[in-house]
């Protein structure tokens, strides 16, 4: 099996990048500074590598699926430029964020620039397979919106069940990554089952990269991450591990939900004891049991469909990258 993925993602930041950019050039001015700005911090380029790996599983050229790459590469920024704001956070890759720098309104229109320009740029292709993949494009796009509406929703809860929170993570996270892992497929035109197969390993994935944000999100090193220590508990977030926390009847549950009552503000100490809490109480050992679960799934997902054997080797090593990442 292939395991060089640096090699993958440096792959797919090569092949991918200079579209990216040159994309961006139909931008208005601002727009174009306030995205290449953002887009200059980097990042690891899994939805891109992506898009490149479901061409090559359907045995087409990567090239083909670059207008893909570039399409998910800018829906997954605009909802970066606008979560930031949503959320407060004023860095990222340890940058200033781009709201924090420009204001609330910048950052807004800087998003929704990059939305646009991402059906733009699979529209162009002029096939009506990119017009499929805009369609799925879309469609992932609204479930994204759906699972960050949930998101917010969840924040001044004081109960989430473990269900409703994975049902946000699907919208959140997954639908993109499923659109990701298949679009290059469905600009090759492959075979509805081997989209779909490459579909269902994508949102698989998408569940247990989400569940590994949760834990990063809790317990990284803010000097790997870029985010500040106990961000998603200081803002109260439902994540993966807290809900499966409140789940349970023991006195850490009792006291990370009364804790999850207060308002704040919280010191250092009161949020490494709320992390203490959710520890106590199952939520982190949970959440990675089921990544490592959510991986399997997404697994087998590729072993359901005629897919190129190499393709699969680099998509099952992206895949448990994902669950080993510590940023």
């Amino acid at each position: 099996m292939t395991l060089a993925l640096p090699t993958t993602l440096s792959r797919a930041r090569i092949a991918v990048e200079p579209a990216l950019f040159d994309a961006l050039g139909r931008l208005d001015p601002t727009s174009r500074r306030l995205a290449e700005y953002h887009l200059e911090a980097g990042g690891k380029a899994v939805r891109p590598a992506l898009a490149l790996l479901s061409a090559r599983a359907v045995g087409a050229a990567e090239a083909i699926a670059v207008p893909g790459a570039v399409a998910v590469e800018l829906v997954h920024n605009f909802s970066l430029v606008h979560d930031d704001l949503m959320d407060g956070d004023v860095e990222r890759r340890h940058r200033p964020t781009v709201w924090a720098v420009h204001g609330a309104a910048a950052a807004v229109l800087c998003g929704d620039a990059m939305l646009a320009l991402a059906t733009q740029v699979l529209l162009d292709v002029g096939t009506l397979d990119a017009i499929e993949a805009a369609r799925q494009l879309a469609a992932a796009t609204q479930e994204l919106i759906r699972g960050q509406h949930a998101d917010l929703d969840f924040e001044q809860r004081r109960f989430v069940g473990v269900d409703e929170c994975l049902a946000m993570a699907a919208g959140k996270t997954g639908a993109l990554l499923a659109c990701s892992a298949a679009i290059g497929a469905v600009l090759a035109g492959a075979p509805a089952a081997a989209v779909r197969a490459l579909s269902t390993y994508g949102a698989e994935l998408g569940l247990a990269f989400q569940l590994v944000d949760d834990l990063l999100g809790i317990w990284g090193d803010s000097a790997t991450t870029g985010k500040p220590v106990g961000s998603d508990l200081r803002a109260r977030k439902k994540s993966l591990p807290v809900a499966f926390a409140l789940t349970g009847s023991g006195p850490a549950s009792a006291a990370l939900a009364q804790w999850l009552g207060t308002e704040g503000p919280d010191s250092d100490s009161d949020t490494a004891r709320a992390a203490g809490l959710v520890e106590a109480a199952g939520g982190r050992a949970w959440a990675a049991e089921e990544a490592t679960r959510r991986l399997a799934l997404a697994e087998s997902a590729l072993a359901s469909a005629a897919l190129d054997p190499d393709a699969i080797d680099e998509l099952v090593a992206l895949g448990r990258f994902v669950v080993t990442r510590n940023s």
